[in-house]
């Protein structure tokens, strides 16, 4: 299990962190470099955990949406997480659509239930409703969610 000098290799190290959770191929090359691996090491280890199918950042895309949901975010919210974890366009979107159609996720729901778990009006005053529309403009929901949400309240 340990290389000579009881150090462990690139592909130890990524293979506990895989146990544990699901990570982009961009988080895992961070982790490795954090820990003084080469880049060279670095990119052989990934490629061979992607061809194993032991790290794939569609799989990877589809559960980080699946738990933002029940935090209770939006799209823009969780495309944005996606990013910043190197998930590129393409495989997010493919990873929502399939998301969406397994779990059936309505967006005006979550954002109404999101509302609902916060709040127990919709704000007697001005001041009150926009404070209600940045809560659910920053979970990442958009302006059409938004205001579906405020009228149900």
């Amino acid at each position: 299990m340990f290389s000579s000098g009881g150090e462990l290799t690139p592909r130890q190290v990524a293979i506990q962190l895989l146990s544990r959770r699901e990570y982009s191929r961009a988080e895992l090359a961070r982790k490795l470099q954090q820990k003084s691996f080469q880049p060279d090491d670095i990119a052989v280890c990934l490629d061979a955990l992607e061809e194993q199918d032991l790290q794939s950042d569609e799989r990877f895309a589809e559960s980080f949406i699946r738990s933002r949901i029940l935090r209770g975010q939006g799209v823009i919210r969780i495309n944005g997480e996606l990013r910043q974890r190197g998930v590129d366009q393409e495989t997010s979107t493919t990873a929502f659509a399939k998301v969406e159609e397994r779990e059936a996720v309505d967006w005006f729901e979550l954002a109404r239930d999101t509302l609902v778990r916060r709040f127990s009006s919709p704000g007697d005053t001005p001041k009150e409703r926009a404070k209600r529309e940045r809560f659910l403009a920053s979970r990442g929901f958009d302006f059409e969610q938004i205001r579906y949400a405020l009228s149900c309240l």
